[in-house]
């Protein structure tokens, strides 16, 4: 029996409140990282009217200005008139910061494996720093391998900064929020019923001072500026059938931290797949990659794109869980959700088999702590928006489908069906 539904996922833009904690976050993590990349982080920064509270734990053999680098973080956000209830040169910026805990350090620095004498391979001598779960996600729906209502959500928001930046809407103000919900049939996207942007603005927009007027000239611009070119390249686009909300309310004038008060890692569903996977509970800004809640997600996602990509399933999720401590996961997982074309105990053999699972082998893997020279010293702050994942603007290396041949080959004589292999 066919079966029709709509799922939502929603994104933010670089403006909103707990985008901004994440992005001094991780602007921290990478100035650290660049002069010392042995830095432990854990850093969380809140927001609120003309306050930046810059909290947490660091252990660093190199200094920063923290201060400095938070306000250089918001003026490239937009907030540098105090005006707008929020400013790079206006607010007050304070400093919390204590030093990692010397009992999680112990365990970081010296693995379980290796204090028991249980291996003495290298890559067994950093332990995960927290307990947890992380999952890992990937599906067929889109050419980034992710689903299409997040993919979407998140093109609207970076277009809806690009126009606000680039100058083309002039009006808009950096704080913003987006919304698409995709009609699936058996599974599969079909169609777009509801397309919503919240976007804050000026009072007065070309001398209007109407309020429907204001709000009728954004939602033509927003859809002519906005929607539409994010759509390109899309093979399913709205149509006649298709809303699109724009401030229901009425208007967005009052946004930021002025409007609202932001927090680091709020946003953990924003970050990855916009809830249509699940979610292992921790954030990821503001992290060094010794903690799993960052470095174990992104092994997930890299483990079930390659999945993906090798056409061993249409859908396929991974989980891994760790201990404070030790190296080694506790447990792997992989669900395929009746699209695998070969059993799923047999697909977590091979993740075991072909994936580097414990913490120092990841940060080898993907280079967490060297930062990349060209990219200036940015790095980790350039993925705190918009999502972790599905990053085609970015070359990220959790994104690479290189495993993809050696899983299709290792899985050739377990396969259940050919087809798409």
């Amino acid at each position: 029996m066919s079966r029709r539904y709509l799922f939502t996922s929603e994104s933010v833009t670089e403006g909103h409140p707990d985008k901004i904690c994440d992005q001094i976050s991780d602007t921290i993590l990478d100035a650290l990282l660049t002069e010392d990349p042995s830095s432990r982080v854990a850093t969380e920064v809140v927001v609120n009217t003309g306050l930046v509270l810059i909290t947490g734990e660091i252990t660093s053999n190199t200094q920063a200005d923290y201060a400095h680098i938070a306000r250089q973080k918001i003026a490239e956000i937009g907030y540098t008139n105090a005006d707008n209830g929020f400013s790079a040169d206006s607010c007050s910026v304070l400093i919390a910061l204590d030093k990692q805990s010397s009992d999680i350090a112990l365990g970081v620095d010296n693995a379980h494996e290796q204090r028991e004498q249980l291996s003495d391979e290298a890559l067994d001598a950093i332990g995960a720093g927290d307990q947890g779960l992380m999952f890992g996600f990937a599906c067929n729906e889109t050419p980034e391998l992710m689903p299409l209502p997040i993919s979407l959500a998140h093109r609207i928001s970076r277009r809806l900064a690009a126009v606000r930046k680039a100058g083309e809407l002039s009006y808009l103000r950096p704080d913003g929020k987006t919304q698409v919900s995709v009609v699936y049939e058996d599974g599969r996207p079909v169609g777009i019923d509801t397309i919503l942007i919240s976007t804050q603005h000026d009072p007065i927009i070309d001398d209007m001072q109407d309020a429907t007027a204001i709000q009728t000239k954004i939602k033509e611009d927003l859809w002519t500026y906005v929607v539409q070119p994010a759509f390109a390249n899309i093979e399913i686009k709205p149509d006649d059938a298709t809303r699109f909300l724009v401030n229901p309310t009425g208007k967005f004038v009052i946004g930021g931290p002025q409007g609202d008060s932001g927090l680091t890692g709020r946003k953990i569903i924003v970050d990855t797949y916009g809830g249509y996977s699940r979610h292992g509970g921790g954030a990821f800004s503001g992290k060094d990659p010794t903690k799993v809640d960052r470095s174990a997600a992104y092994a997930c996602r890299y483990a079930a794109k390659n999945i993906v990509a090798a056409g061993l399933a249409d859908k396929c999720e991974v989980q891994l869980s760790y201990a404070i401590g030790v190296a080694r996961p506790v447990s792997v997982l992989v669900e395929t959700f009746g699209t695998g074309r070969i059993d799923e105990d047999i697909l977590t053999d091979l993740v075991r088999q072909q994936f580097e699972l414990r913490p120092a082998g990841i940060i080898q893997s993907f280079n967490l702590k060297n930062l990349p020279a060209e990219r200036g010293g940015r790095f980790y702050q350039d993925i705190a928006s918009y999502g972790h994942f599905g990053r085609n603007d970015l070359e990220l290396p959790w994104e690479a489908t290189d495993k993809a041949d050696a899983l299709r080959d290792a899985a050739k004589r377990y396969l259940v069906s050919p087809a798409g292999v």
